[in-house]
């Protein structure tokens, strides 16, 4: 369906990563709120939501460590609450709320995981978007389409990727190449596409999706194909995962190298089955694409 259906919109997190591809993808007139700025209730209270969709992607996301758990809850929780009670007031005809496959955990180990599974969030961020779920499903008078998504790439990546982008682009060995995982990713386009496939689609009210490409990638292939796009050798060097998991744990960073050895994989099937959407720009082009973004930012 064309996003052209859509006449208005408001977005959350129109400048970030993801809001920005929505935004570009959207042919409706959009309305950002700013859920990062101290006013962002006032602009709640102010915005007008009439027959508007509502795409809610603002999130607290990188910040780690349990002293964090009530603001994870303020950003991720009680702002979703309040943005989706005053939607419902104002006449929105659907919100759609970005969350995360993390809201399954943190790995997967027999088979990916699918939409109709059961909460195992591991983490603060994790715990406040399963959280931020329940609350939706409370709110009455509006419809609600919830989209998970894995790590998402392409063009301007941020976070983790970014950091591994970074560390790809040293002449240095890196000690990946005996890590044998599967990891789900999405690129930024095709997860827009399935946002405004979620606003849009009459089949889509009240349901729970998982955004991934069919395809699921290793570590070390990841990490060669950043070199590769970098005109960088492979140079990975095999180090069993489990040493490189307890070094890991020496220096505090227990969970971002689980995120390099561990598998976590998501199956979109049922995605594909209930709305036709599917994700079709694959890995190389994604690398490509995130690459050639980095290469070409700032220094």
């Amino acid at each position: 369906m064309s996003a052209a259906r859509l006449e208005r919109a408001l977005v959350s997190g129109a400048s970030g990563f993801v809001g920005s591809a929505l935004v570009a993808h959207l042919e409706a007139s959009a309305t950002a709120l700013h859920f990062g700025e101290g006013d962002w209730l006032e602009q709640v209270k102010a915005a007008d939501f009439r027959d508007a969709a509502v795409f809610h992607l603002a999130a607290k996301v990188h910040d780690t460590g349990p002293e964090l758990e009530a603001e994870y809850v303020h950003d991720n929780v009680e702002k979703t609450r309040a943005l989706a009670l005053a939607a419902a007031a104002g006449g929105a005809r659907r919100l759609v709320f970005l969350s995360t496959v993390k809201v399954h955990g943190e790995e997967t180990t027999g088979r990916p995981f699918r939409a109709a599974d059961g909460a195992n969030p591991g983490d603060s961020y994790a715990r406040s978007k399963w959280a931020a779920e329940e609350a939706l499903r409370e709110i009455t008078g509006l419809e609600i389409a919830i989209v998970r998504s894995p790590l998402v790439y392409g063009a301007g990546v941020k976070g983790n990727l970014l950091s591994l982008v970074r560390l790809a682009d040293s002449s240095w060995p890196l000690p990946f190449g005996a890590i044998d995982n599967r990891r789900s990713f999405v690129h930024v386009d095709d997860l827009a596409r399935l946002l405004i496939d979620c606003a849009l689609l009459p089949q889509a009210a009240g349901g729970t999706f998982i955004a991934a490409h069919a395809e699921s990638v290793s570590t070390p292939r990841l990490v060669a194909s950043i070199r590769s796009n970098l005109g960088r050798p492979a140079r990975l060097l095999r180090v069993a995962p489990g040493l490189l998991e307890a070094g890991g744990a020496l220096c505090g960073q227990t969970e971002r190298i689980r995120r390099l050895t561990r598998s976590l994989e998501v199956d979109a099937a049922e995605t594909t089955a209930r709305l036709g959407w599917s994700a079709q720009i694959g890995f190389a082009t994604a690398v490509e694409d995130m690459v050639r973004a980095y290469q070409d930012a700032p220094a």
